[in-house]
């Protein structure tokens, strides 16, 4: 007698409604160090607290992205921050560029004076 199994569809929703990876015949105990693993990865766990409604508004984009919720909040944030640096060295810039015109007018007012 043998034993049909149906293939459960790798997705997000199957893993996050347990339908995947909840199987205890899977279940090994890893001697991996998770810290060396986050580290070799570039990784940090962090802990945040954010309303319900966001989140939820991040599973509704991610899955119209074919992504997870939490892979697509990284992108999001590392886009901010990439963003927000650039923005601030530019208007570094800007202003290291308005000194400096300021600097030489102040020179040749000096020079004619």
């Amino acid at each position: 007698m043998s034993k049909t199994k149906t293939k459960i569809e790798g997705s997000v929703e199957a893993w996050e409604n347990r339908q995947l990876g909840a199987d205890e015949r899977f279940v090994a105990v890893s001697d991996i160090d998770e810290a060396l693993v986050d580290k070799a990865a570039g990784m940090k766990l962090i802990s945040i607290r954010l309303p319900e409604t966001l989140i939820d508004d991040f599973k509704a984009l991610a899955k119209v992205h074919g992504l997870g919720y939490q892979p697509l909040m990284r992108q999001i944030l590392e886009r901010f921050a990439e963003s927000e640096k650039r923005r601030l060295l530019n208007k570094a810039a800007i202003q290291a560029a308005k000194e400096a015109q300021q600097a030489e007018e102040e020179a040749a007012s000096q020079k004619t004076a």
